[in-house]
């Protein structure tokens, strides 16, 4: 498929921008229609919503505030009120808005206007919730509203709805996280061309990936959260999977080879690795279904899509862009370096292989190192808080914050996260004075009954993040309702915050064993280990405490959030530990396949698990790297979003990438597969034969295929001696096929003879492996006759062989 794509570019290249285009054009005539099916059966609050919405049909949505202050004199003044009221009448016949209750309306309006009479609030009641309101008629409510200020009159809006329409422009943050991954790329490469090729595969898959779940939002629900968590995941999976295939590229033109036939070989290895790492992060999303929280149903869809279309983007795409750029995708250094020197020796040099022979010589120390720095990161996940973020936690200059912060100022912090208490029989007087002498409490009152039902509003003494709220909701609902008699529910948004954050704790255990379960199942077919598995899961767990670690330092504790521009401290989104696992859970998978498949690929050859471990590291460190900062600067810039969940889990994944990379996949990985030794590919005999044959990263080869390969069978012969000269005896001798195979094995004898039967003329490994003097693998051509092959240990080489 590669060498097709390869000779057949312009087809290719030219079907992706027409299938983008087409894609494009059709999503844009189509129009959005994302809607947030927040469903949370069973629960409390729930019961409150439907038995409104039965009740209250024009009352039932989301209740939003338009809020003013004034410098001098009061808001009862006839100046204010002649600015304010017609602003609220024409608000009232906007479509969508199913009341306004004025303060200026008789005694029952007096409740809204501060002690002082400086401050006053209408309240908006839509006749949906906030995430289904048309953004064009939140927009107007805003216009109207703040259309009365004047010098001395201060006018803000707060609420959900009001919040939606606040946000930066689409695609700022990811505009600066492409531009950060290009500096990136650039210091990596050395070549504009070769920079290019990841971005315009990201671009690509992720254009692609956004268009197509706009155009199934009609179809199906689609939260609007999903196009922004699946442009997050895409843009850094895109630029990492064209990133590993543009390396191994790079590579081979390094050392010799064609460069088609370069892009065919990275394609074919690299790409198998990608394949396989697009195929784990899917699975790790599709692990969020067992939540069975029907909102995570459509980001499972975007972003799964987004991520299967960056995958097919590198795997057909890119190597056409590879054939257009030829010899270019090398710096103009590296150009005529080649030219003057010939090719690359093969062998790992630099940063890399010394860091790799260091972890190889103090692996203990190294490994309680790494696991020192993730436990201490870890420990503020101990503090961890799940709920919801609410303008309060809004920047500072926002027309939610400013609302929060006046209303807070006028009538308490509890004002801005009301409960409603929905009672639908029993003794409602007795209810309502049951919960005004409930601690915690500020006033409640009963709005007119209707069919039946009757709603208390609550208004609490503590802030809607706070615990003592929580705790208050408990208290009605274990404590205050059953006393009073009556048959009522707590519902309100603080509410079904709280039960979300009660239902996706109660569900995560069996969310974070399915994922764990599952990455164990595909690691052990694609690495026949049972250790190596294991490892990678124990690594995950680790990320995941260290990462939630640092999210709850500067989401929870307040570290560093004024650096950010990001509102104030409060707790952990609720729905984000799921969202966030399932993406550290499928990058950290990625980065685990490429570092162990190259380690596996090397034992298979050597069967020496120091070599194995020292090779794959010292090749596979600096793209990991380099992949992870590209990574960790597209998440850093979802803080631009304006969504505050986004910019959660863009600090948090980014942190999680870092730490993944730079400490677990560099260090502690190898530290420990160091001390586990030839354990590490230990597999039950009785299983090895039972699991199916995956190969994930077949070995990479520049000689010639075997030109017959139903030709006569052959021999390889030689003595296997010391660098002195000296015979080796007892040194296992292998010989591979070019995919892995093991063809024949034999120990050489007391002079150091062996002799490899050889099934027909072609390209072949042969492995050479003594405990007394260490290991060599080469490549071997065979011709018609027996190949006299003759093999040198010197026990201290670092023999990097692909």
């Amino acid at each position: 498929m590669a060498r097709w794509c390869y000779r057949h570019r312009l087809v290719v290249l030219l079907l992706w921008v027409g299938a983008l285009f087409g894609v494009g054009f059709s999503a844009s005539t189509a129009g959005t229609d994302y809607a947030n099916v927040f469903s949370l059966p069973d629960t409390d609050s729930k019961s409150a919503y439907d038995l409104m919405q039965k009740a209250f049909p024009n009352t039932s949505g989301d209740t939003d505030t338009v809020v003013w202050k004034v410098t001098d004199g009061s808001v009862k003044d006839p100046a204010v009120r002649s600015r304010i009221q017609p602003a609220l009448d024409t608000i009232a016949k906007l479509k969508g808005v199913g009341a306004v209750t004025s303060p200026y309306d008789g005694a029952q309006g007096a409740g809204q206007i501060s002690q002082d009479g400086k401050i006053a609030y209408a309240q908006l009641t839509f006749v949906q919730r906030a995430n289904e309101i048309p953004k064009d008629v939140v927009q107007k409510v805003v216009d109207t509203a703040q259309g009365a200020e004047r010098g001395g009159l201060q006018v803000e809006l707060g609420g959900q709805a009001i919040q939606r329409v606040q946000e930066p422009p689409q695609g700022l943050s990811e505009m600066v996280g492409i531009v950060a991954a290009a500096i990136v790329l650039f210091l990596a490469f050395g070549s504009f061309f070769a920079m290019t090729l990841p971005i315009a595969i990201a671009v690509f898959g992720v254009g692609m990936g956004l268009f197509s779940t706009q155009l199934l939002s009609h179809t199906t629900n689609i939260p609007d959260i999903a196009p922004l968590l699946a442009s997050l995941i895409g843009l850094g999976v895109g630029i990492d999977y064209a990133l590993f295939i543009v390396t191994r590229h790079r590579r081979g033109i390094l050392r010799g080879m064609d460069p088609e036939e370069s892009a065919v070989t990275a394609l074919n290895t690299s790409g198998r690795a990608v394949l396989f790492a697009g195929g784990t992060v899917c699975i790790a999303l599709a692990g969020m279904l067992v939540t069975r929280l029907r909102f995570l149903d459509g980001v499972v869809i975007g972003t799964s899509l987004t991520v299967v279309l960056s995958v097919l983007a590198a795997v057909t795409l890119l190597p056409a862009l590879l054939g257009f750029l030829g010899p270019r995708v090398l710096s103009r250094r590296q150009r005529r370096r080649l030219a003057a020197e010939g090719p690359e020796p093969e062998k790992a040099s630099g940063l890399a292989a010394r860091w790799s022979v260091n972890v190889e010589k103090r692996p203990r120390r190294i490994a309680a190192l790494a696991v020192v720095v993730m436990a201490v990161l870890a420990i503020p996940v101990l503090s961890l808080r799940l709920g919801a973020t609410d303008q309060g936690n809004d920047d500072a200059s926002t027309t939610t914050r400013k609302a929060y912060d006046l209303l807070a100022e006028g009538f308490g912090p509890g004002f801005n996260g009301p409960l409603q208490v929905v009672s639908a029989g029993g003794d409602t007087t007795k209810l309502v004075q049951g919960i005004e002498k409930t601690p915690g409490v500020a006033r409640a009152a009963a709005l007119p009954p209707a069919q039946g039902v009757t709603v208390i509003q609550v208004i609490p003494t503590t802030s809607p993040q706070s615990k003592e709220t929580d705790d208050l909701i408990d208290t009605l609902r274990d404590q205050v309702i059953p006393k009073a008699g009556a048959e009522a529910h707590v519902g309100g948004v603080t509410a079904v915050s709280k039960d979300f954050a009660s239902v996706t704790g109660d569900r995560l255990p069996l969310f974070i064993a399915t994922i764990i379960g599952l990455g164990f199942l595909l690691l052990l077919v694609a690495f026949r280990s049972l250790v190596v598995p294991l490892t990678a899961a124990v690594m995950n767990l680790i990320a995941a405490a260290a990462s939630f670690g640092v999210l709850v330092a500067v989401f929870q504790w307040g570290w560093g959030l004024d650096l950010l521009g990001l509102g104030k401290e409060g707790p952990i989104n609720a729905f984000l530990p799921v969202i966030m696992l399932s993406l550290l859970f499928g990058l950290s998978m990625d980065y685990q396949v490429f570092l162990v498949s190259r380690m596996h690929e090397e034992w298979v050859h050597t069967r020496d698990n120091a070599r194995a471990v020292r090779v794959g590291l010292a090749e596979t460190s600096r793209v990991i790297n380099s992949a992870a900062l590209i990574m960790v600067c597209v998440f850093l810039a979802f803080v631009l979003s304006g969504d505050s969940g986004a910019a959660m889990a863009g600090v948090g994944l980014a942190a999680a990438v870092a730490l993944d990379a730079f400490i677990l996949r560099t260090a502690l990985v190898p530290a420990a597969m160091h001390l586990l030794g030839n354990s590490n590919w230990w597999l039950p005999a009785w299983l090895d034969k039972r699991l199916p044959h995956l190969a994930v990263e077949p070995g990479e080869d520049a000689a010639p295929q075997p030109t017959d390969p139903t030709g006569p069978a052959t021999a390889i012969h030689g003595f296997v001696r010391t660098a002195d000269g000296d015979p080796v005896e007892d040194a296992s001798v292998t010989l591979m096929s070019k995919g892995g195979r093991q063809l024949d094995r034999v120990t050489s004898l007391a002079d150091g003879s062996y002799i490899v039967s050889v099934p027909a003329p072609g390209s072949y490994l042969l492995a050479v492996t003594s405990p007394a003097y260490g290991s060599r693998a080469r490549h071997v051509t065979v011709a018609d006759g027996a190949l006299v092959y003759d093999v040198e240990l010197t026990g201290d080489e670092v023999d990097a062989v692909n």
